[in-house]
């Protein structure tokens, strides 16, 4: 190892999971407004709107949000957020590598099959730790802040103990299946994706691996991950917002989506989706190699100081 570049060797596990967290961290706080309007898109029309507010597109609906109920409703879940981020995208992205090497018997040059496996491995594992975080954070940015209007919840610990009081450990897990559905399909397309197009990308000598490389990667990447995963998001997002009754499973909400509000509702918020998963992606890969390196350059002066 001695005279290889940091990012000649590769990174120690440990490594790969904190730059991921952190990574996904810095692209939660820059896209959080875009993820909040795809929540309140995608839940628009199963019910009656409160105060009789519509929504109308990505921008309109964060400029109706600020009008209405100020500029901090953009961040509501932020927390909670932040919370699914660090257990979520660590394990997600942070051990999709070693999976991969897993599945291959530590062989370079995996095919598009073992890398599918691997991402929806790992999407499925992130799912089972993170689930709970994710649904306080799905209803903190459905809730409106609106006078007059009753919040469901005060605070992220405080709606934590609420959901478990009044709907047990299966309420914290609601919508487990349809999340682990979406998150192997995202987790696998992204990160394949991301995978490929960079691997093309230095094959063909089009660019170093360097910011422009990583910016266009992950930007393909946001954007066929975004086409493929939105029904199963919108019947996500439903699902895990609603009270207990209102839906007998996910698979109950996409047949009531469907009669009630035909195909196109599988579809909703799909902009704001792109948007939200396409910068989102951007900001959290291009954060994750500049991280990663770092942290190598760093352990390998500690090493070297030694």
């Amino acid at each position: 190892m001695v005279g290889l570049k940091p990012s000649d060797v590769p990174p120690p596990l440990g490594v790969k999971m904190a730059s991921a967290g952190a990574a996904a961290c810095i692209a939660d706080l820059v896209t959080f407004p875009l993820d909040t309007a795809k929540v309140r898109l995608q839940i628009q029309g199963e019910k009656t709107p409160v105060g009789g507010i519509r929504y109308r597109g990505v921008f309109g609906t964060i400029s109706t949000m600020i009008r209405t109920e100020g500029p901090r409703s953009l961040y509501n879940g932020l927390i909670a957020g932040l919370q699914r981020q660090l257990c979520f995208a660590s394990i997600r992205i942070g051990l999709y590598d070693n999976v991969k090497n897993f599945y291959t018997g530590g062989q370079d040059n995996a095919n598009v099959l073992i890398r599918i496996l691997a991402g929806c491995t790992t999407g499925a594992m992130a799912v089972s730790f993170a689930q709970p975080t994710d649904v306080v954070k799905v209803r903190f940015q459905a809730q409106t802040n609106l006078a007059g209007v009753a919040r469901r919840y005060n605070g992220t610990m405080q709606a934590y103990k609420h959901i478990f009081q009044n709907e047990g450990m299966r309420g914290l897990w609601k919508g487990t299946l349809p999340n682990i559905t979406r998150n192997a399909l995202v987790n696998c397309t992204e990160l394949v994706t991301y995978d490929l197009i960079k691997e093309a990308i230095l094959k063909h000598n089009l660019l170093s691996d360097n910011l422009p490389c990583h910016f266009v990667s992950a930007f393909g990447a946001g954007f066929v991950t975004t086409v493929i995963a939105s029904p199963v998001d919108v019947v996500k997002t439903r699902y895990m917002n609603s009270p207990p009754g209102q839906y007998k499973s996910a698979i109950n909400c996409s047949w009531t989506m469907l009669t009630k509000e035909g195909p196109t509702a599988f579809y909703k918020g799909f902009v704001p989706s792109f948007l939200r998963l396409g910068s989102w992606n951007v900001v959290m890969f291009v954060s994750f190699e500049q991280i990663k390196r770092a942290m190598m350059v760093t352990k390998k002066k500690m090493e070297d100081s030694n």
